[in-house]
C-alpha cells in the first residue's frame, strides 16, 4: 500500500497509523499526528480503492452503504500490510494506535471488529458501524476515542451510540466527544483527542 513512515523521537512511543477520509492521501493527517504525539512514529497509509478518482480504503454502494465483501477484503489487506510494515521498519506491531477520519475511521473500526490485538487503541473521528451481525473479538481494555457530531449528516448520533455499545460490549473502553459541526474534524475535536491520548497513554 502507498504509505509514508516517519520514525519518532521516542522509541517507546506508539506508532500512529494515519487513515485519511475519502479523497485524502497518506500525508493528510500528519498535522493531526503532531498534535496528538509529536514524539511518536507515524505510518500514513493511502487507501487502494478509487471512487471517481478519490482514494478510499474500501468500496461503497452508496453514501453510508458499504460494500461488505470489499470491506472485509480491504480490512485483511490493511492488517497484513501492518505486519509487513512493522517488519520492514522495525517497529513493535503490538504498539500501533489508529488515527482515522471518516472512511479511515471506518476501516480502523473494522480492524477492531475483525482482528484481536490488531490495534493497541484507536482515535476514530466520525466513524460508522463497519459491519453488523458479526461476533467481535475480545477487546478487553482496548482504549477507543470517538469524535462525533450531534448534527453529522453522514454519521448520526444513533450510529455513534450503536458503535459505542458494540465496542463496549466486546470490552473496549470508549470515550465519546460530541460537537455540533456536522461531519467536520475541527481543531477543538483534535485537541480533545490529544488530551484523551495523553491521559490514556502518558507522556507525549
Amino acid at each position: 500500500m502507498k504509505h509514508v513512515y516517519q520514525p519518532g523521537s521516542r522509541q517507546d512511543a506508539p506508532v500512529l497509523l494515519l487513515l485519511h477520509g475519502t479523497g485524502g492521501t497518506e500525508r493528510d493527517l500528519l498535522p493531526l499526528a503532531s498534535m496528538i504525539d509529536p514524539g511518536a512514529s507515524v505510518l500514513g497509509v493511502r487507501g487502494n480503492v478509487l471512487e471517481n478518482g478519490m482514494p478510499r480504503f474500501f468500496r461503497r454502494i452508496a453514501e453510508g452503504v458499504f460494500d461488505e465483501e470489499d470491506l472485509k477484503f480491504r480490512t485483511k489487506e490493511l492488517h497484513d500490510f501492518l505486519d509487513e510494515a512493522a517488519a520492514s521498519n522495525g517497529f513493535d506491531r503490538r504498539n500501533v494506535i489508529a488515527v482515522g477520519y471518516s472512511n479511515g475511521a471506518n476501516i480502523a473500526a473494522s480492524l477492531l471488529f475483525h482482528y484481536k490485538d490488531s490495534l493497541k487503541g484507536a482515535i476514530l473521528h466520525h466513524p460508522m458501524v463497519p459491519l453488523r451481525g458479526i461476533p467481535l473479538p475480545d477487546l478487553t481494555g482496548t482504549p477507543v476515542f470517538i469524535g462525533a457530531g450531534t448534527n453529522d449528516p453522514i454519521c448520526s448520533g444513533r450510529e455513534t451510540e450503536e458503535l459505542t455499545s458494540l465496542l463496549e460490549g466486546a470490552g473496549a473502553k470508549v470515550q465519546v466527544h460530541w460537537e455540533s459541526f456536522g461531519h467536520r474534524l475541527t481543531e477543538s475535536e483534535a485537541k480533545a483527542a490529544a488530551a484523551w491520548y495523553e491521559n490514556t497513554f502518558g507522556a507525549r
